[in-house]
C-alpha cells in the first residue's frame, strides 16, 4: 500500500508574524500580572532572608552564599506554586464560576447553539497499541453523532509509526471506523514513513495538505480522550470569540488499575484545579497549551506557528521537541489569546503506569524544554511568553539546584562539630515549614475546598478518606521527588557531552517491571540514597533526621518501582478505596464504554462495546 511522502524542510528561523489582527490586553491583566509579581518577588525575598538567618549563627561563610545561590534558583516555582493555589481557593471559594471568572468567554456561549464551522479532529500517534486507541476514538465519534454535530467534524489519523505490523494494524482500526461511520464522519489516515519534526511536523503536514479545508483543530494525542460535550464547547468558543487562537482544556488522568498511577494522578488532581485557576487569573490571554485535547484556530497557527529547526548538532539543536510552548508564544505573538478552561470536566489522558516509565517521559521534556533556552531571544515574543519559557527551563534546572543546596549542607553538617553554631535550630524548622507548606499548597487549596463543598467531597469518598488519601499521597510524593531530581541531574550533567533522550512509543497498560531493568534504570538514584545514608550516619541526630526525606526515597527506588508496578499491587489499591477520582465514584458511561481497568478494578461493569469492524471500504491517502 502507497504511503504518504513526508516533508523535509523546515524554516532556520522563526517566522515573522504575519497576521494584522488585534486583540490588546485587558487593563485588569496587566494588574494582576503586577500584583502577582510582587507576592511572587517578596516571597522569594521573604525565604532568602529566612535561610540567611538560619545560616547566621556565626557568620556567613562562602559555603553559606554558595548554598544561597542554588536555594534561590529553586524558589520562583515554590512561590509561583504557592500564590497560584492562594489564588486559586480564593477564586474556588468566592465565585460561582470560578473558571468563567478567569475566562469570561465561558459565561457567554449557547451550549445549544449548533455549530457552524468545520473542526479537524486530530489523533498523533506513533508505534501505539491499536486496541485501545480504537475504543476511545469509535466512542468520541459516537458520542458526536448522538449529539447531531458529526457533520462539522472529520477525524485524521496521523501515523508517524515505523513498525510495520503495527502500520497494518493501524490501517484494519481505520477500515472498521470508516465502515461504522460510513457516510457519518469523515475519516482519514495517513502514515509518514519517515518523521521529521516529531509531532509537531506530523501537525505541520496535515496543516499543508488539509488545513485550509477547516476552521480549526483539535490535537490529540493516543491516550486522550475527550467527552462530546467538551469538544462542543471548545468549538463554540472558538466560534464565538475571533480572537482565541487556541484554548487548552483541564486535561485529567483516566482511572487506572496501577498503583503507581493512582497515587500520582491523584495528586495531579488535587493540585490542578487550583493552581491552573490561580495561573489563568493572572495570566489571562497568555495562557497554557500542552500539546493535545485543545483547539486551535487553523489559519493564524499555519500563518504563524510553523516551528523553527535550531541551529547546531548537539541535543539542543534540530527539530524542536516540547513544541506546544512555542507554539502558544506563536500564536501570542500574532496577537491572538491563549486561554485555559479551568474545569475539570470531560477531557482526559492516561498517565504513566509506573516509575519507569514515568522517569521516561519527564526526561523528554526536560530535554525539549532545555531547547528553550535557543528561544529566549526571538523577535516579537510577548514578555509573558518569554517568561513561561524560562519558567519551562527553570522547572527542571531546580534539580540540580536542589541537590547542589542539599550537598553542600550536608557537607557542612559532617565537617561541623556542633551544629548548632552553623544553623538557626528554630529558624531552620521555620524555613523548612515554610517551604512545605508552599510546595504542598496547591493539594492543600484543592482538598480545603472539597472539604467544604458536600458534593466534591462525596465525589473523592468522602471527608476522611479524601484527607487519608492526601496525607498519603504527600508522603508518595516526598518519596518520589528526590528520585526525579536525581534522574533529572544526571540527564542534564549528559546534555553537554551530547547525551540525548529518545522519544520512543510510551507504554501505557499495567505490567510487571523486569528486575534487572529497574536496577539499571535507577542505580544513580540508588548509589545517591547510599551516600544519603552514610552521610547521615556521620552527622548529629537533628542533621540526620533532616536529611531523611532526602535519600530514603533513592535509596528504596528500585524496590518500590518494582512493588508499584505490578497489577496485584494495583488491585490491592483499587480495593482499598483511597486515591479515588470523582469518575470512580460516578463513572460517566463514555468511560464505562471504554472498558478501562482502572474502573473493572472497583467493581464498574463495562458497557458493552461494539468495536469497529473490518472493511475494505479504505480512505488510506496515497503518496504524492
Amino acid at each position: 500500500m502507497d504511503r504518504m511522502s513526508s516533508h523535509t524542510h523546515a524554516p532556520t528561523q522563526i517566522p515573522s508574524n504575519r497576521i494584522s489582527k488585534t486583540a490588546p490586553l485587558k487593563d485588569r491583566i496587566g494588574l494582576r500580572r503586577s500584583i502577582f509579581l510582587v507576592l511572587v518577588a517578596a516571597s522569594i525575598v521573604g525565604l532568602l532572608y529566612l535561610m540567611l538567618a538560619t545560616l547566621a549563627p556565626s557568620g556567613l561563610t562562602w559555603l553559606d552564599w554558595a548554598m544561597i545561590i542554588p536555594f534561590a534558583i529553586t524558589m520562583p516555582w515554590t512561590a509561583i506554586g504557592f500564590w497560584n493555589a492562594l489564588i486559586g481557593l480564593w477564586l474556588m471559594r468566592s465565585k460561582h464560576d470560578p473558571a468563567g471568572y478567569v475566562f469570561p468567554a465561558l459565561r457567554a456561549i449557547d451550549d445549544d447553539a449548533p455549530l457552524t464551522t468545520s473542526t479537524a479532529l486530530l489523533s498523533c500517534i506513533r508505534n501505539e497499541d491499536v486496541e485501545p486507541l480504537a475504543r476511545k476514538l469509535s466512542e468520541m465519534l459516537s458520542a458526536l453523532v448522538t449529539h447531531g454535530v458529526n457533520d462539522r467534524f472529520h477525524l485524521y489519523v496521523l501515523s508517524d509509526t515505523d513498525d510495520s505490523e503495527i502500520a497494518e494494524a493501524e490501517e484494519a482500526l481505520v477500515d472498521g471506523l470508516t465502515r461504522r461511520f460510513n457516510g457519518k464522519v469523515p475519516i482519514t489516515y495517513r502514515r509518514r514513513t519517515d518523521n521529521p519534526g516529531f509531532k509537531a511536523g506530523n501537525i505541520r503536514d496535515f496543516c499543508e495538505r488539509w488545513g485550509a479545508s477547516h476552521d480549526f483543530m483539535i490535537t490529540l494525542d493516543a491516550d486522550s480522550f475527550m467527552a462530546a460535550p467538551a469538544i462542543t464547547r471548545l468549538v463554540r468558543l472558538m466560534e464565538s470569540r475571533s480572537e482565541l487562537g487556541i484554548v487548552q482544556s483541564l486535561v485529567v488522568g483516566l482511572p487506572s488499575a496501577s498503583a503507581f498511577c493512582r497515587l500520582f494522578q491523584y495528586g495531579m488532581r488535587l493540585g490542578m484545579q487550583s493552581y491552573t485557576t490561580g495561573s489563568a487569573w493572572w495570566q489571562g490571554d497568555c495562557g497554557p497549551y500542552w500539546g493535545h485535547n485543545a483547539i486551535i484556530r487553523m489559519k493564524p497557527f499555519i500563518e504563524a506557528c510553523e516551528l523553527p529547526k535550531l541551529p547546531g548538532n548537539g541535543p539542543l539543536g534540530g527539530w524542536v521537541l516540547s513544541h506546544d510552548q512555542v507554539e502558544a508564544a506563536l500564536m501570542r505573538r500574532a496577537r491572538y489569546e491563549v486561554r485555559v478552561i479551568a474545569e475539570d470536566t470531560g477531557s482526559f489522558e492516561e498517565n504513566p503506569p509506573d516509575l519507569l516509565e514515568f522517569i521516561r517521559r519527564d526526561l523528554r521534556w526536560c530535554h525539549g524544554n532545555m531547547q528553550y533556552a535557543k528561544l529566549l531571544n526571538a523577535p516579537g515574543l510577548h514578555p509573558m511568553s518569554r517568561v513561561q519559557l524560562v519558567l519551562a527551563i527553570l522547572m527542571f534546572v531546580g534539580s540540580p539546584a536542589w541537590l547542589a543546596f542539599m550537598s553542600i549542607a550536608t557537607a557542612r553538617f559532617m565537617s561541623a562539630d556542633d551544629v548548632n553554631a552553623i544553623v538557626d535550630p528554630q529558624m531552620g524548622a521555620a524555613v523548612f515549614a515554610t517551604i512545605m507548606t508552599m510546595v504542598f499548597a496547591p493539594k492543600i487549596a484543592t482538598v480545603l475546598a472539597a472539604l467544604f463543598d458536600a458534593e466534591r467531597r462525596r465525589q473523592f469518598g468522602g471527608g476522611i478518606r479524601l484527607l487519608g488519601s492526601t496525607v498519603s499521597e504527600m508522603v508518595f510524593a516526598a518519596f518520589i521527588a528526590p528520585i526525579m531530581a536525581v534522574s533529572h541531574t544526571v540527564f542534564l550533567a549528559g546534555l553537554p557531552f551530547g547525551r540525548a533522550k529518545a522519544w520512543p512509543s510510551q507504554r501505557r497498560d499495567v505490567h510487571g517491571l523486569p528486575v534487572g531493568v529497574t536496577v539499571r534504570w535507577l542505580i544513580m538514584p540508588t548509589v545517591f540514597g547510599l551516600i544519603g545514608l552514610a552521610c547521615a550516619l556521620a552527622v548529629p541526630p537533628a542533621a540526620a533526621l533532616a536529611m531523611v526525606p532526602v535519600f530514603l526515597g533513592p535509596l528504596l527506588a528500585a524496590p518500590f518501582a518494582l512493588l508499584s508496578a505490578g497489577l496485584n499491587t494495583g488491585q490491592l489499591a483499587a480495593s482499598s478505596s483511597l486515591w479515588r477520582l470523582p469518575e470512580e465514584t460516578d463513572p460517566p458511561v463514555e468511560l464505562l464504554r471504554l472498558d478501562l481497568p482502572g474502573l473493572t478494578a472497583i467493581g464498574h461493569a463495562p458497557h458493552d462495546f461494539s468495536g469497529p469492524a473490518l472493511s475494505e471500504d479504505r480512505q488510506i491517502v496515497p503518496a504524492e
